[in-house]
């Protein structure tokens, strides 16, 4: 199964690469403001050999796992701290709606200002558009957590601290961990947007900047996007693995209810 799922998808990348070749080599594109597909992938592979563009890399991974890490901690110990008092959780619960819908590139101008660096402000972006993720599955997951378990642990004389490290927090991990994987999608297009608007700046945006507004290198622009289109992919399918890999009983059971 998983290795026809693995066919399927390098069909449809095959096919897809095909038609933006047919569309430019038949000159429905011009082929000065897109160049074709192979142009393009070979571009992307020297690039991959280029230490230079690789620092560059590097350097958007480390603002983006940065921010998805503080932002991870502060997610789930908020919802834990919401969710065992109902009272807090109604007088926060106007605070996160109202905030939670602004787009992080907003507030690039505020975050670039409030910082000593760039770096910082970024990673401040990255901090709070990936907060929400997490915190609005962690809420859920914690309000649906078995209410019979967490009576029977109480029942044999644990405290609350107690039912909540043995029954709340294990059962809502899996929930909490597709938080944290759709947050990290949303964290990589946050920062790679930032580093493209901010001037001046490094990563992969600022390589894609400097593509468009440097002589005019759409091959080079295209590439870069190649780049960080594989960057959220190799992203997502690493935090898959690994929540298969620690949530296994909870996939179990999901599939047995199906």
């Amino acid at each position: 199964m998983r290795h026809s799922r693995l066919a399927l998808g390098a069909v449809g990348v095959a096919g897809a690469v095909a038609v933006a070749e047919l569309v430019v080599r038949t000159g429905l594109v011009d082929a000065e403001a897109v160049p074709p597909a192979s142009t393009v992938l070979r571009r992307a592979a020297e690039m991959s050999v280029d230490g230079a563009y690789l620092a560059q890399v590097g350097q958007t991974v480390r603002v983006w796992f940065g921010g998805l890490l503080l932002a991870t901690a502060a997610a789930v110990l908020l919802g834990l701290v919401l969710s065992s008092a109902p009272w807090l959780n109604r007088a926060a619960r106007l605070v996160v709606e109202v905030l939670r819908p602004i787009p992080a590139l907003a507030l690039i101008p505020l975050a670039l200002v409030s910082f000593s660096s760039q770096s910082q402000g970024r990673t401040a972006l990255v901090f709070y558009a990936c907060t929400w993720p997490i915190l609005i599955n962690t809420l859920y997951a914690l309000r649906d957590v078995d209410p019979v378990a967490k009576e029977t642990l109480r029942s044999f004389g644990f405290g609350k601290v107690a039912v909540l490290l043995r029954v709340s927090l294990p059962s809502s991990a899996p929930f909490v961990a597709t938080g944290v994987r759709i947050a990290a999608s949303v964290g990589l297009v946050v920062v790679v947007s930032t580093e493209l608007i901010a001037g001046g700046a490094d990563g992969v945006g600022g390589f894609l900047s400097q593509s468009q507004t440097g002589g005019g290198q759409p091959d080079y622009m295209l590439a870069g996007a190649v780049w960080a289109g594989l960057l959220g992919l190799v992203v997502n399918a690493v935090l898959t693995a690994l929540e298969r890999r620690a949530f296994r009983w909870h996939l179990a059971g999901t599939e047995a209810a199906t």
